[in-house]
């Protein structure tokens, strides 16, 4: 069966490819973007749906990727691996500062982890052929549905909740094994003032301000996987909307612009999710003053 190319294909011509393998292709439809990932086949009765595949499959990409960029380590490095260096040193550079020193060198794998990741996964929602070939489905009504095979990861809630879990199991990793329960104690429920600083009855009144201000504290810890997940996930899926819209009304050349922006907002939301989680840990893990967190971290319990 002759191919039919999507908007993806038609905005994107010289990077479009020509041929797919499937049982059959087909145009996208006029509906707006699902806001639910679609299942397209099974495993050991387990669902698997389309952002699903994407993420497996830019994740293979990014692995092979940043290898052959890479090359093999040598001591004089090689452009790519110059060019690899200098990203993770911009980096780096920007959240050494909320993290301290010594943290950082502990937690900058899981922050870059999460950087590439994200940033991959919603550029993926650009490229041709993302949201654009699939399987035709008829409902029940005689209309046509295309089941695509490809769907932008981070379109998809599950996903990003599921990045929203790892910052957070990762926040509570961090701040028990180089801060410790008391810190963390101490930094949400702590009288933050000097006690020389004000009178006696104002410094003893201020602990119940702040415990006050803790519970309201542990309140926003509670909601940080919604507010990370939703953040994430309405940025891309309303990019997406974005420019199905924006094709379905002018066609060819004014969507161009959108795809640009969209572009940059991927960027921007993959920094804005590193840089949150490296601001959840740092500040109960490194204080720059007291340097207790990262220089004396508690003790692990095995």
């Amino acid at each position: 069966m002759t191919p039919l190319f999507g908007k993806k294909l038609l905005l994107l011509t010289p990077l479009l490819w020509l041929g797919a393998t499937g049982s059959a292709f087909a145009v996208d439809n006029d509906e707006s973007v699902s806001p639910v990932a679609r299942e397209i086949f099974h495993v050991a009765g387990l669902p698997v749906t389309n952002s699903m595949v994407t993420t497996w499959f830019f994740s293979l990409v990014i692995i092979i990727l940043f290898r052959w960029v890479a090359g093999k380590p040598r001591l004089i490095p090689t452009r790519g691996q110059g060019l690899i260096e200098s990203m993770l040193s911009g980096l780096r550079d920007i959240i050494e500062p909320m993290l301290g020193p010594k943290l950082i060198n502990k937690v900058f794998p899981l922050l870059l982890g999460l950087f590439a990741f994200i940033l991959i996964m919603n550029w993926s929602g650009l490229l041709p052929g993302v949201g654009t070939f699939g399987l035709i489905e008829k409902e029940p009504d005689g209309s046509q549905q295309l089941l695509y095979f490809f769907r932008p990861a981070n379109s998809d809630l599950n996903t990003t909740l599921a990045l929203a879990l790892i910052s957070c199991v990762a926040w509570i990793y961090y701040v028990l094994r180089y801060a410790g329960i008391k810190a963390f104690l101490r930094e949400i429920f702590g009288n933050k003032t000097d006690k020389k600083d004000v009178p006696a009855v104002v410094y003893y009144l201020f602990y119940v301000i702040f415990f006050m201000i803790g519970l309201i504290e542990i309140i926003t810890i509670m909601v940080r996987p919604i507010s990370l997940s939703f953040r994430l996930y309405g940025n891309i899926f309303g990019g997406e909307n974005i420019i199905d819209s924006m094709y379905h009304a002018f066609a060819f050349v004014l969507p161009v612009p959108f795809y640009l922006f969209e572009f940059f907002i991927g960027l921007l939301q993959a920094f804005v999710f590193t840089l949150l989680t490296a601001v959840y840990i740092g500040q109960v893990c490194y204080h720059e003053d007291a340097g207790h967190s990262d220089t004396n971290p508690a003790p692990a319990s095995h």
